[in-house]
């Protein structure tokens, strides 16, 4: 039997996407933001309520990072999304990020959180709140690389469950894609 639940935001994985901008003084700005992801070959998009400080930034800017919010860094991860900068300017110094200018947009680049897209903003919408991105370099720290390729069992990326309100790490290979539906043919 089958529950009703209304209308909820439940889809799963939700990654945990730390967004950095900078803002009108060239100060670090962080962000926590779940709703979001892949919606093209070299685009993001991801929801950002109008009232955010990041979301004045990037679109002055029109540049910011996104980075996958990790195990290690969990507590800091969370801060991100608690605390507004509008209120609390010193949210870097809090959680002890540092970052590095992206080389490709007008954006910082965290150090600590491993895989960081690098973006250009095509657009935000006020209305839906929606803001689209253009992928332009994708950086990732060597400690998470095996053979040229990320390898999940050295990076260790968080996801958001809304059911439960809770941080979830991703877990087990269960199948090869490509490979496991061609045992149906």
């Amino acid at each position: 039997m089958r529950n009703n639940l209304g209308v909820k935001t439940y889809i799963y994985p939700e990654p945990v996407l730390i967004i950095a901008t900078y803002d009108e003084d060239n100060n670090v700005d962080v962000m926590n933001a779940a709703w979001g992801g892949i919606c093209g070959e070299d685009t993001i998009s991801i929801c950002i309520d109008a009232s955010h400080k990041t979301t004045s930034n990037l679109k002055k800017n029109k540049a910011l990072t996104v980075s996958m919010g990790i195990r290690e860094y969990v507590k800091e991860c969370d801060y991100v999304g608690i605390v507004s900068q509008n209120v609390h300017k010193d949210k870097m110094a809090k959680v002890n990020f540092t970052y590095t200018k992206s080389e490709f947009v007008n954006a910082p680049v965290i150090n600590e959180l491993p895989l960081t897209l690098e973006c250009q903003v095509l657009s935000y919408d006020d209305e839906t709140e929606i803001m689209i991105g253009k992928i332009i370099n994708v950086s990732a720290d060597n400690t998470i690389m095996s053979d040229g390729h990320i390898d999940l069992d050295k990076f260790h990326p968080i996801v958001f469950d809304p059911c439960n309100h809770v941080y979830r790490e991703l877990g087990d290979v269960v199948g090869k894609a490509f490979n496991e539906g061609l045992k149906l043919k």
